[in-house]
């Protein structure tokens, strides 16, 4: 691209070089080199009249050239014969950034006569600027033209009659539409092929392929023509464009040539290109058009060498994928050396094609795709190489398989027949264990029953006593309502009036003897106490009920209160006076579990609580143990708080450690807080002591609502 705007401000140059009129004598396309001049207006926007009195430069150049020069605004004053029979002739301005154009016409009296064009004139397929000069033959005349842009310009003006300057339009939609097809069946056709070998190289190429394409067409006008895009917008294409196909290129040339791991400085330095990129893209967009066209021009001159650099080391340390890339990127730097040098006149104008960099690009896209189809077939001899390898390595391993296979037998019917008697031995070891585990969890059940069962004792004891001391009473009492009764039976036997009075007198003598009143009383009295004597017997046995759940050994959904009040229950002969039991239910209690297994949780963790009160040397005047429950995050959360003599950090690290008890020997088998954790466990809970030394212990319990544990 940068080749393209030298050229195109070489063209400029060309046309302010001569101060005489220039002669049309020929039927073909000519470029004006002579009688042309130059003035550059710094902002002051004269009129045609003012601009007549100005000093013009006079250019000795084919085309003017304005490519260093900062300014937007430019005169241009040149002078034309038509020594031809044509009848009349055109001008094309052959540069398409170019912002706004008018010509001025000046009769032989020096006279303007009129404007011809403002803007570009499209009639004839043209995306450059193209003015009928109404010049007749043998006729001559003086042009103005005054010129906005700004983008670095060129000005190469040629004439010459409309038949062959829309034969040469012809020819330029026609080469255009050509290298289009070509770039998009190398778009469509790598795309295609990006789909089944996901190589990221393949997504580079084809953008760049795509904004390459663009680019040139943009450069061209054809972006402006087709497209309808304003030369405001045609300025931000003509730099991004170029430069996402910049980039594109770039990320392409370094996975192609995988520099990051061979080429590693390489890969650095062509970040700094990139970088370089986006500070152009940014310069346009903060309307510093001047300094992105020459940022960018510069970029691509430096990258096309390094490119070039880079591809000659890659070769010489053997890498076959750079030599596409080196052939391509040298295709491309002589076409823009080639359109610079024909730009600067360094070679004739008129001898090398206007299409340079149509070609250029285009061979270049095509060596890039042929890189990567040829890359894809050393990919696969490589496979297939690797894959013959991997094959006689397979077969050699195979055979030493085997041979390893006869030696390793012999071992393993050696080590078979060793592990089979270890194996016996630890089945025998085994059943002894498990027979000894047995023999120990039924002893710690035999003796949480003993206990259990001398609570219940005591508790029924109590009420059963309570009932039969009221027995004999009542029976004396309903004995004397009986013998009442009897004599009242007798009244219907008697038929003298006399008798039967004398009969109601001894009735009502017996009834104040046995005081009926007080008689009534006590039976009521009587009833009531065998009525609690039996309540609290039916109480307790539905705290046992409870407690065991003997019909409710299956997964089931119970309230943990209910649980915590029957071991309670259970319980109460065990829990001195002294000892007070606070319950501060604040959950809602419901849990899906085992019933019967939580309950001998919460029985093993109180006992063990009131057994640790029972220990304390020197009692408070009131100890306690607090049980209380809230719901936390979707659980239930269980604590049970005793004010007993803590644990110490070695005590409590190893409480739930099967056969591990602080009780003298024979007064605990060390398996009741372990049989608590296993069972805390299959319940898929949580179990944390907060204790210290003379500050108490609490268990606090964590329970899912719902069963998440192992059957």
């Amino acid at each position: 691209m940068r080749n393209l705007h030298l050229k195109l401000f070489a063209v400029f140059l060309f046309f302010t070089s001569h101060s005489f009129a220039h002669d049309y004598n020929n039927g073909d396309i000519q470029l004006i080199n002579k009688g042309i001049s130059y003035y550059i207006d710094s902002g002051k926007n004269f009129t045609v009249e003012e601009i007549k009195t100005k000093p013009f430069i006079a250019s000795s150049k084919e085309i003017l050239n304005f490519y260093n020069t900062a300014h937007k605004l430019f005169w241009v004053h040149f002078s034309l014969k038509n020594i031809t029979a044509n009848p009349s002739l055109y001008l094309n301005i052959n540069y398409s950034l170019i912002d706004k154009l008018v010509m001025y016409e000046i009769d032989s009296s020096g006279n303007k006569i009129d404007s011809l064009t403002q803007g570009f004139n499209v009639k004839n397929s043209s995306q450059t600027p193209f003015f009928n000069l109404n010049i007749k033959p043998g006729e001559g005349k003086d042009y103005y033209l005054k010129i906005e842009t700004k983008a670095p310009i060129f000005i190469p003006l040629e004439i010459g009659p409309l038949e062959k300057f829309t034969k040469r339009f012809e020819r330029r939609d026609n080469l255009t539409g050509l290298y289009l097809g070509i770039m998009l069946a190398l778009f469509f056709y790598n795309a295609f092929i990006y789909f089944f070998v996901k190589d990221k190289s393949y997504i580079y190429y084809i953008i760049y392929t795509l904004f390459m394409a663009l680019t040139q067409i943009t450069i061209w006008g054809y972006a402006w023509r087709f497209l309808g895009t304003g030369t405001t917008l045609n300025y931000y294409l003509i730099i991004l464009f170029p430069s996402i196909a910049g980039i594109s290129n770039i990320q392409f040339a370094k996975i192609f040539m995988n520099l990051k791991t061979d080429f590693p400085v390489a890969n650095k330095i062509f970040n700094a290109f990139i970088i370089i990129y986006i500070i152009a893209i940014t310069l346009v967009f903060t309307n510093q058009y001047f300094y992105a066209y020459r940022v960018i021009d510069t970029n691509v001159l430096f990258l096309s060498i390094y490119a070039i650099s880079i591809s000659v080391i890659a070769l010489r340390r053997g890498n076959r994928a750079a030599l596409f890339f080196f052939i391509s990127w040298v295709v491309l730097l002589l076409a823009l050396i080639l359109y610079v040098l024909r730009n600067f006149e360094i070679i004739p104008y008129n001898k090398v094609p206007s299409y340079l960099l149509y070609v250029g690009s285009a061979i270049q896209t095509i060596l890039l795709s042929i890189a990567l189809a040829d890359r894809i077939n050393i990919y696969k001899k490589e496979t297939a190489l690797s894959q013959e390898r991997a094959l006689k390595i397979s077969l050699e391993n195979e055979k030493l398989v085997k041979e390893q296979n006869i030696v390793l037998e012999k071992e393993v019917a050696n080590r078979t027949s060793e592990l089979k008697q270890s194996n016996t031995q630890l089945n025998d070891a085994l059943t002894n264990l498990k027979d000894a585990q047995t023999q120990l969890v039924e002893a710690e059940k035999m003796a949480s029953l003993g206990q259990l069962t001398a609570g219940i004792a005591h508790e029924i004891n109590n009420p059963i006593n309570f009932v039969k001391s009221n027995i004999n009473p009542l029976r004396l009492d309903v004995k004397d309502l009986v013998e009442v009764l009897n004599a009242y039976d007798e009244l219907h036997s008697v038929n003298d009036t006399n008798a039967y009075k004398q009969k109601l007198a001894e009735i009502q003598e017996l009834k104040e003897d046995m005081d009926i009143s007080f008689v009534r009383k006590e039976i009521d009295s009587l009833i009531i106490g065998i009525e609690e004597g039996a309540e609290r017997t039916a109480e307790i046995v539905r705290g046992l009920r409870t407690f065991s759940r003997i019909d409710e050994a299956a997964l089931k959904t119970v309230n943990v209160h209910d649980g915590i009040l029957s071991t309670l229950v259970l319980l109460k002969n065990n829990i001195p006076h002294y000892i007070k039991v606070i319950k501060e239910f604040n959950a809602e209690g419901e849990v899906e579990c085992f019933p019967g297994k939580l309950n001998q949780v919460f029985m093993n963790i109180l006992t063990n609580a009131t057994q640790a009160i029972k220990a304390k040397p020197v009692k408070a005047d009131e100890e306690s143990i607090t049980i209380s429950t809230k719901d936390v995050d979707g659980q239930i959360e269980i604590s049970i708080k005793d004010t007993g003599p803590g644990m110490t950090e070695e005590v409590k690290h190893r409480i739930f450690e099967p056969f591990f008890t602080t009780k003298d020997v024979g007064e605990g088998t060390g398996l009741g807080m372990a049989i608590v954790f296993k069972i805390i466990q299959k319940h898929a809970g949580k179990i944390n002591i907060i204790t210290a030394p003379n500050e108490g212990a609490e268990f606090i319990i964590t329970l899912p609502h719902q069963y998440q544990g192992l059957d």
